[in-house]
């Protein structure tokens, strides 16, 4: 059965989605992007502040789900500019132990809210 997730520590939901759900197995967060829980976009700012951003937000809803990012299975990183993947990876690499999940990276075209970034998780309950 489905369950969503809902937090104060991540942003609110923009449109018709909830920022993750969960099947009591596995957690699925919404693709978040660098916006702060009180609605501040960060938008201008370089790509590391975004990055870090980004994945807070997500760590966040895996919280209410009542696990972290070490029960990750998969991400998914979308990027505006790949040439970014450097930067963005350095910060990332800084939420995970020595087993960071698999994971996937993508250039796109565009982001929601012009961002330089959006990144998914999908998470294990067991």
């Amino acid at each position: 059965m489905k369950r969503i997730l809902s937090t104060d520590e991540a942003p609110a939901a923009v449109g018709a989605y909830s920022q993750g759900t969960t099947n009591d197995s596995l957690v699925f967060t919404a693709g978040q992007i660098p916006l702060t829980p009180d609605g501040e976009l960060l938008d201008d700012e370089p790509i590391d502040v975004q990055t870090a951003q980004s994945l807070d937000n997500i760590v966040a809803v895996l919280e209410e789900a009542g696990v972290s990012m070490d029960d990750v299975l998969k991400m998914t990183v979308l990027l505006d500019d790949i040439e970014e993947f450097e930067a963005m990876n350095e910060v990332y690499s800084t939420y995970f132990d020595d087993e960071p999940p698999a994971r996937s990276a993508f250039e796109v075209a565009n982001l929601p809210k012009g961002v330089g970034i959006e990144i998914e998780a999908i998470a294990s309950l067991e």
